[in-house]
């Protein structure tokens, strides 16, 4: 569904936007939680899909396995969507921390923000 009007100046004060009401409707969508609406606007680092828990990403372990001691895995490996921090060691990923929360949804909770002040 799009974006609802009346929540458009609320999107440009919580994401700091000046960009044409057309394109804050391309980018920004809306969903419900505990009975509150949330917002996101993606962005080059904004991902507003389901957060990726996956322990074991194909992608990461054919990267770990072409650099073997990396101390990072860049996000271009692993997605914005991650909730770990990787590394690699002797080719194989390993998770270094957990940096980011999951709301109850699934979402990273991080990048959803209340509609209501």
């Amino acid at each position: 569904m799009p974006l609802p009007a009346q929540l458009m100046d609320r999107v440009r004060q919580l994401f700091h936007l000046d960009m044409p009401d057309t394109l804050i409707r391309k980018t920004t969508v809306y969903r419900c939680l505990d009975g509150k609406t949330l917002l996101c606007t993606t962005g080059a680092n904004l991902a507003c899909g389901k957060a990726n828990t996956d322990r074991n990403p194909p992608a990461l372990a054919a990267w770990c396995w072409a650099h073997r001691q990396s101390d990072a895995v860049p996000m271009f490996v692993t997605g914005h969507d991650t909730i770990y921090r990787w590394h690699c060691t002797d080719g194989a990923p390993s998770i270094d921390a957990t940096v980011d929360a999951v709301d109850a949804r699934g979402f990273l909770s991080r990048n959803w923000k209340p509609a209501g002040q």
